[in-house]
């Protein structure tokens, strides 16, 4: 008995099929295009001087023998950039009451955080601007330093802004039912703080910009290791008052990004203005030690979290407080509070209940801006989540796997409306966790647990249900003012040679972007994928869109190429069907030929159309104009966000005698909707996991007292390698979405998302035997110890 035919069995069937990504080989044989490798005529290179105080007041400086130095062309200041480029402040109007103090490239009177730039230095080569930063001299005098929450929030405490009330950038707070009631009456209540530690992206290529000004033009290109160039030729337009005609941001291949290449640097706004000074190429590229103190940091948490239920383990309500600290400024221009909203947002998303308070309060503080990282939110609202129904399920005395099957929102109960006002489309929270339960091999694990107890191994497993925002709508930017695209837009082109070159809004930082494009064009056009050349990263050729960030690029970025395409292959079969005297109905594209559409017959290859419609237009019928070219853009509409879940499960053993821990296997279940190309989502997943393990027992941006980052190298900032990181499982689930023809959904953050509440339960399960718990992240052996009173 045969298979049954399924979608892929079909020619040029490319959605769902696993296929490698076009520019791997050309990056693993040494040939990537990285902005750190660009070398330009009369290139110029700049190096940054450094706050050594968190908190300081610039009393003088003194340049001269920088200035002097042989091969230095400029020094500059604050004052100096501050004459040629407008400040910006990193607030959304949609975000009522939140303030930020203006920002400058540099700075005019004072440093904020330990690492701020402070002078620049331009000069024949990097090393060169180097020595001459030693040459200068900076008086500071010392301000109070604030650098804990609890110091920020104190009530007559140093502010970091003055003039202003006090250090909160912005406090909300979500109110949904009777949440006083429900814990009134409830059976039981579990609570508990948390705290997440900081971490920061630690990519592969760091941060890098040349800037190029041509005076004689007025005109600029910037090469911008960045995920959103659009964004950024709008800002380089705005702040510095060129035309944005005359502003080109190429980014070509990224070293990684994980959402940390978004924001507005003072490094990268001063570069520009650097190049604008001198009239020539400037280029700047963060060393490991500069990213430390200059990338954003992300996580930065305290949370307050309770959660009633009845007799019956069934949740009734969640009341909760997030203190979120942000740094010295909220970024620019996507700001530092978008994660506390959607911490907020998101906990409890996964389960059917009413009733939910939360406060948000986030906080300035004397360090690094925190800032959008990969999973936004996600993991904070989803180890708070989870470790409470972890909790729960003990108190009352039911299996993990039980008490969620109790509470998730059922598969056929869709849509939903959640308590913190997210509208749900379609999940699949109940085919997850049955996929989880039987992947895991669930009752084999615990009788292996039972068992190893006994022999003093202690082992844990940790289940954690998640809910990850993917394909955000216009409202999310737009509606605070930032002018940020949630639309895509591609150009299709037949070429004279019948292949297709797509350009496109979306882009490329390592996550096979250009995979599924060209997949999406050579599937719904019918040729061969290598006969689709994906263009993108370039404001000058490519049409504006919004680029790629919160896991938009398959859904809105493919289900553009999809429509574009679809517009492109009528235009041809409309020329194919004169030239044949057919009805365009009558006809299909398969292998790049134009077939009869019910025998399959060949009729003639698109390259002959293409050839007739350049060369020979005049063979057509009179009056035909031949459209091999069509431009086309998408932004998504009905459901504000394209919601995905999941679950995941985690198998770890804690050596009760040195606190560390050996992750065993990890395993998850996704619906990221319409699979598009499942290898590529699988890596996606793996890559996400392993940094959500890494946030989860490595990484953690120490400071002093004083403000200062103690552990800013890699000789002292973990990171997860190879030999930590266990077997991964993937299991997929797919609930396409209605609002796009294409059906997919993002799914980039969905493994980062619930990796270290995961962590956080399984830990936890396995000091049980010992009355231990842990409740925050990192998990490091110290906390195990401590928590086992063993330190």
């Amino acid at each position: 008995m045969t298979a049954p035919l399924t979608s892929l069995d079909r020619p040029n069937s490319y959605i769902g099929r696993s296929v490698p990504r076009p520019n791997a080989k050309r990056l693993l044989t040494g040939r990537g295009r990285y902005v750190s490798d660009l070398r330009l005529p009369r290139m110029l290179h700049a190096a940054f001087l450094r706050s050594p105080h968190a908190h300081a007041k610039i009393v003088a400086i003194n340049t001269e023998q920088a200035r002097a130095l042989e091969g230095v062309h400029l020094v500059t200041t604050g004052e100096d950039l501050a004459r040629i480029c407008t400040p910006w402040t990193g607030t959304l109007d949609h975000f009522k009451g939140m303030t930020s103090a203006p920002q400058l490239p540099l700075p005019l009177d004072r440093v904020v955080w330990a690492g701020q730039a402070v002078v620049a230095v331009v000069a024949e080569s990097r090393a060169l601007a180097e020595d001459a930063l030693e040459l200068i001299e900076i008086d500071y005098e010392d301000l109070p330093v604030v650098v804990d929450i609890d110091s920020a929030r104190e009530v007559g405490g140093p502010l970091i802004n003055p003039g202003t009330a006090n250090n909160t950038c912005f406090r909300s707070q979500l109110d949904n039912g009777t949440v006083d009631d429900a814990f009134a009456h409830a059976a039981h209540v579990v609570e508990e703080e948390f705290s997440f530690g900081r971490h920061t992206a630690v990519t592969l290529e760091p941060r890098a910009i040349v800037a190029d000004y041509d005076p004689a033009a007025g005109a600029l290109t910037v090469h911008h290791a960045t995920q959103t160039p659009y964004q950024f030729q709008d800002l380089y337009s705005r702040h510095y008052g060129i035309p944005e005609a005359r502003v080109r941001v190429i980014a070509t291949d990224i070293g990684g990004s994980f959402g940390m290449k978004l924001h507005v640097y003072h490094e990268d706004m001063a570069v520009v203005g650097l190049s604008i000074l001198l009239g020539r190429p400037v280029k700047y590229v963060a060393d490991r030690i500069e990213s430390f103190v200059s990338d954003i940091h992300a996580r930065d948490h305290r949370v307050r979290a309770r959660m009633a239920l009845d007799a019956m383990g069934e949740i009734l309500a969640m009341d909760v407080l997030d203190l979120t600290a942000i740094g010295a400024f909220s970024t620019y221009p996507r700001t530092s509070v978008v994660e506390g909203n959607q911490v907020i947002r998101l906990i409890g998303a996964p389960y059917r209940f009413k009733n939910y308070r939360a406060t948000l309060e986030v906080i300035f503080q004397n360090k690094v801006q925190t800032s959008q990282y990969r999973a936004v939110g996600h993991p904070i609202a989803c180890a708070v989540t989870e470790r409470l129904v972890d909790m729960a399920a003990a108190k009352i005395g039911l299996d993990p796997f039980d008490i969620r099957a109790r509470n998730v929102i059922a598969d056929d109960a869709y849509p939903q409306t959640s308590p913190t006002g997210y509208r749900f489309e379609a999940l699949s929270h109940q085919a997850c966790l049955k996929r989880l339960y039987e992947m895991m091999g669930y009752e084999a694990l615990r009788a292996e647990q039972a068992d190893l107890r006994k022999r003093g191994v202690y082992r844990g497993i940790g289940i954690a249900a998640f809910v990850e925002i993917t394909n955000p709508s216009p409202a999310f930017y737009g509606v605070g003012g930032a002018r940020i695209s949630s639309q895509d837009g591609a150009i299709l082109s037949l070429t004279p040679s019948g292949e297709v070159r797509c350009l496109i809004s979306v882009t490329e930082q390592g996550q096979g972007t250009e995979a599924i494009i060209s997949q999406i064009v050579a599937d719904q056009l019918g040729l061969a994928q290598e006969h689709v050349k994906v263009i993108m990263g370039d404001t000058e050729v490519t049409p504006h869109g919004g680029a790629t960030w919160a896991c938009r690029g398959a859904g809105i970025g493919g289900e553009t190429a999809l429509q574009a395409t679809r517009v492109l292959k009528r235009n041809i079969l409309e020329i194919a069907a004169l030239i044949l005297q057919e009805q365009p109905s009558a006809l299909d594209i398969i292998d790049g030929e134009v077939v009869d559409a019910v025998t399959r017959n060949q009729r003639l290859p698109i390259s002959e159309i293409a050839r007739i419609a350049y060369f020979r237009s005049d063979t057509l019928p009179p009056g035909t104009q031949a459209q091999l070219t069509v431009s086309h853009h998408f932004a998504p509409q009905g459901y504000p966000f394209a919601f995905t879940n999941g679950i995941q499960g985690c198998s770890l053993e804690v050596d009760v005698e040195t606190g560390f821990i050996k992750v065993l296997k990890h395993f998850i279940v996704e619906d990221c909707g319409r699979v598009i190309n499942p290898m590529l989502v699988d890596e996606q997943l793996r890559g996400g996991i392993v940094q959500g393990l890494g946030a989860a027992l490595f990484e953690e941006c120490r400071y002093s007292e004083t403000g200062q980052l103690i552990n800013g190298s890699l000789a002292d900032y973990l990171v997860p390698m190879p030999m930590e990181m266990p077997d991964i499982v993937i299991g997929h689930v797919e609930t396409p979405t209605a609002d796009t023809v294409l059906g997919a959904k993002g799914v980039g953050e969905a493994g980062t998302a619930a990796a270290s509440a995961c962590v956080l339960n399984a830990v936890n399960d396995a000091l049980t035997p010992f009355g231990a718990t842990i409740n925050s992240i990192p998990i490091t052996p110290i906390k195990i110890l401590k928590a086992l009173k063993r330190f």
